[in-house]
């Protein structure tokens, strides 16, 4: 089986408008500019989204707008938790129609342990009908799905098909890249890292910039996965200061400020996140501004 979800995916941000109502106008812009700028999958419903803030009646509506503008992109829905029998419902009650693969995080606040999140994972692809996107982020999260673990989880089940991989740890991501069969994909969940992580195996990025920069990202994983460093790695420099920019002040809060100044949304976010400072919507917009 070759591999799925390769190349450079985009986690959807939800845009709201100054009424704080989903912007579902300027979310069908921002998906079509992604079919547009060459990308190969969207992810809706992830971090990048602000899912704890959206409605249930609203996730599916987002859902649905994403599937019905996503051309012929695959769209990967996020659907992770902490209580592994509700995921396991909420999978079952939701139409899948049109849906390519499950983005499941590691569950966060209760730090389970490595085989609880072994066991939690597998019990969600025991019920799946969709191939299943490990997601491990623990600096949001508190735990570390380690590189053992990984490994394992890929060897007990062919749903289990990737792990998006937000770490930041690149001996784990070298170890995970080593050990997993040949058709894990290995994705990068840092725009920062996916450059580096292909040299180590990788196949793939979920990006936060490319909603605002899809040309420029999709460019760069291509090269990259084709193994055009030196070419890749001129895109890599040239998006250097807005890779750390629109992370200084939370995530999405400064890539929806990139969006805002090049005119796709309104610059807004639901509390408990806020709008980042004047200061680091000036340096973004400065650094945008030096884009070739």
């Amino acid at each position: 089986m070759s591999q799925l979800f390769k190349g450079a995916g985009v986690a959807l941000i939800t845009p709201f408008t100054d009424k704080n109502q989903v912007d579902y106008k300027a979310f069908e812009t921002i998906i079509e500019n992604q079919v547009q700028g060459g990308m190969d999958y969207l992810v809706a419903l992830g971090t990048t989204a602000e899912s704890a803030t959206l409605t249930s009646e609203e996730k599916l509506n987002v859902i649905q707008y994403t599937k019905a503008n996503s051309g012929k992109l695959p769209v990967v829905v996020g659907m992770g938790g902490n209580d592994t029998q509700a995921i396991i419902n909420q999978i079952k009650k939701t139409n899948l129609d049109g849906i390519s693969g499950l983005l499941i995080v590691t569950p966060y606040y209760n730090r389970p342990s490595q085989e609880g999140m072994f066991r939690h994972y597998t019990a969600i692809a025991n019920e799946s009908p969709l191939p299943i996107i490990l997601y491990n982020v623990p600096s949001r999260t508190g735990v570390n799905l380690e590189a053992e673990t990984v490994v394992r989880l890929a060897e007990a089940s062919d749903k289990i098909v990737a792990l998006k991989e937000a770490s930041g740890i690149m001996s784990q991501i070298a170890t995970i890249s080593k050990y997993t069969p040949d058709n894990f994909t290995m994705i990068s969940g840092d725009d920062v890292l996916a450059l580096p992580t292909t040299t180590i195996g990788g196949k793939g990025l979920i990006s936060v910039i490319a909603n605002a920069l899809p040309a420029k990202v999709s460019k760069l994983m291509h090269l990259a996965l084709e193994g055009n460093y030196p070419e890749a790695t001129k895109i890599h420099f040239e998006m250097i200061d807005l890779f750390k920019l629109i992370f200084k002040e939370g995530n999405p809060g400064g890539v929806k400020a990139l969006m805002h100044y090049q005119g796709t949304i309104e610059n807004e976010l639901r509390l408990p996140l806020y709008k980042i400072s004047d200061a680091t919507y000036n340096e973004i917009k400065e650094a945008y501004l030096k884009l070739k």
